[in-house]
């Protein structure tokens, strides 16, 4: 074998291992989404609120705290959004309930998708929500008004935290995106699997 094959042969097996290690990267990238937002869920990190069912009767503490709301809209969706109340006040374990209203100034029907979480963050994993408009998308017609409830409690599990025993203030905020660009921003990482796919079909196998 000369020594331009050799080195030929070598660059192949360069360029494959290029190629493989980038292709592991993009898919770690992706795949790291799901796993960060399973992660938040579980353990409530970054204000991640957790999702479960109705307290028994008997859980409820008299410990109370104060739930404050929020709320903003990305650019792109033509709505106004704010809370009915500005803050509640409940007991650990006790179910409360609060209001959202969203009307849409668009001359069309838009479809929105919302995004929460609270502060403080370390209270993500005690906040639960049993019933939320943010569990779907949400569509309004042309000026339509539309109450968005949700209801949630505080875990009792938050009494056993000593690192929360001076919480007794919670702001929940959700931020309202439009469903056309939450669909381009998924649309981007499927073209950018696709075209590191395509790469990867590209490189001929070295004999």
């Amino acid at each position: 074998m000369s020594r331009e094959n050799d080195i030929a042969r070598k660059n192949k097996r360069l360029m494959i291992g290029c190629v493989l290690v980038v292709g592991f990267m993009v898919g770690m990238s992706f795949a790291s989404v799901p796993l960060y937002n399973l992660f938040c869920r579980v353990t409530g990190y970054g204000g991640t609120t957790q999702v479960g069912t109705a307290p028994t009767q008997d859980a409820v503490s008299d410990r109370q705290v104060t739930i404050r709301f929020d709320a903003s809209m990305n650019k792109g969706l033509p709505w106004q959004f704010n809370p009915e109340q500005r803050e509640i006040t409940v007991r650990v374990g006790e179910t409360g309930m609060a209001f959202y209203r969203a009307e849409s100034v668009s001359n069309e029907r838009t479809v929105g998708t919302a995004t929460f979480n609270v502060t403080p963050l370390k209270a993500g994993q005690y906040f639960v929500k049993t019933e939320c408009f943010c569990f779907t998308e949400q569509a309004l017609d042309p000026g339509q008004v539309a109450d968005m409830p949700v209801s949630f409690y505080i875990d009792p599990g938050i009494l056993e935290d000593s690192n929360l025993d001076d919480t007794n203030t919670i702001t929940l905020s959700y931020t309202f995106y439009r469903k056309k660009d939450v669909e381009e921003s998924e649309d981007k990482k499927a073209a950018a699997e696709n075209e590191n796919t395509a790469a990867l079909d590209s490189v001929q196998p070295v004999n």
